[in-house]
């Protein structure tokens, strides 16, 4: 029987983290990276972030909590969804959804620009996610075709919270984030803003890259390209609907207090082109199901006890047993088990 409650040494001698096989790295940044891994039990694939905590410094330390405890928060189906947070004296590892499809920034150098129709269903899901997260105070603040996943669906998962915030009204934040073609003109000029401003502006420059295949700001270097977003001039191709363009207009509008907020433009004309009996509207969480009786007997036969399932679940405690009860409700690109595995790095 398989309860790993494992946090040995590095992850290099030790191809396992607690219920985890670890297989190949997917991702790699200064002091973490991200690999594939299956989970043992149930055979699901899952994305590991391992950060090595004693690279960080005491804000790094801060702001990386600050992620995990808003990732804790968010239930959305175009959310990269976390299920188990492991932590050691040195490392912490973030067991989250993997999205097989890669980033939309790689889709598009791959395939070019998208038909009207695939980036409407893609910006609906993407707007969706972004609204959720609005209403429920968090400001995601780096919007980008980068951070923009796909699953083996092609449905989109929006990922790395690292420079999200809680947010309150009247409540002003000060911190320049993100990527500079994507960041709102106010943050060029160091301006304080609410927060869900500036995930508006940067769902426009999604929305214009995903039709045009192109940034709509773009320069040799930082200063230029900030001259252009405080023109906010872009070009408008010319295979781009009026309907497209008048959306756009909605967002990419230099007075932050006159951008759209999400819930208006859920309403717009062209977000619900082919849509109309399916007009767009705020996310409606579902009550959770903690009592599936499929999920809990796999379970129990697994040797969890129904006690700690259901402790596990109500606590929201993000441990081996909330994560193996999520996952086993997980739709995975992996429909087997962990027998066909063979060779990790």
């Amino acid at each position: 029987m398989l309860r790993g409650r494992n946090s040995g040494s590095a992850a290099e001698e030790q191809p396992h983290i607690g219920n985890y096989r670890l297989l190949k790295t997917i991702g790699k940044g200064n002091f973490a990276k991200v690999k594939l891994a299956r989970h043992v039990l149930t055979g699901k694939e899952v994305a590991v972030k391992i950060i090595d905590k004693t690279q960080l410094n005491s804000s790094s330390l801060q702001k990386l909590f600050r992620e995990v405890r808003i990732m804790k928060v968010l239930n959305h189906p175009n959310i990269v969804k976390l299920f188990e947070v492991i932590e050691t004296e040195k490392t912490l590892y973030l067991v989250m959804e993997y999205a097989s499809g890669g980033e939309v920034f790689d889709y598009l150098v791959a395939h070019g620009r998208m038909k009207e129709k695939e980036a409407r269903a893609k910006f609906r899901q993407i707007v969706s996610a972004v609204q959720y997260c609005h209403q429920k105070f968090i400001v995601h603040r780096d919007l980008k075709a980068e951070n923009l996943l796909l699953d083996a669906d092609m449905n989109i998962k929006i990922a790395d919270f690292g420079f999200s915030n809680e947010f309150t009204f009247g409540n002003k934040l000060d911190t320049f984030c993100g990527s500079p073609p994507y960041a709102a003109p106010e943050l060029f000029q160091g301006k304080k803003y609410d927060g869900p401003e500036v995930d508006v502006w940067s769902l426009g420059v999604i929305l214009y890259t995903l039709v045009s295949g192109s940034l709509p700001f773009d320069g040799q270097n930082l200063k230029e390209l900030r001259e252009r977003v405080l023109r906010g001039k872009y070009r408008i191709p010319f295979y781009m609907s009026t309907d497209c363009e008048n959306l756009l207009k909605k967002f990419l509008i230099l007075n932050p207090t006159k951008r759209g907020t999400l819930e208006q433009i859920m309403k717009d004309r062209w977000m619900n082109v082919g849509h109309e009996d399916d007009e767009l509207k705020p996310y409606m969480e579902p009550v959770p199901d903690y009592k599936d009786p499929r999920r809990t007997e796999l379970m129990v036969s697994m040797g969890y006890t129904r006690e700690e399932i259901q402790e596990s679940l109500v606590g929201q405690k993000y441990n081996e047993v909330m994560a193996t009860y999520l996952l086993l409700d997980h739709k995975s690109s992996e429909h087997g088990g962990d027998r066909r595995v063979t060779g990790t790095e």
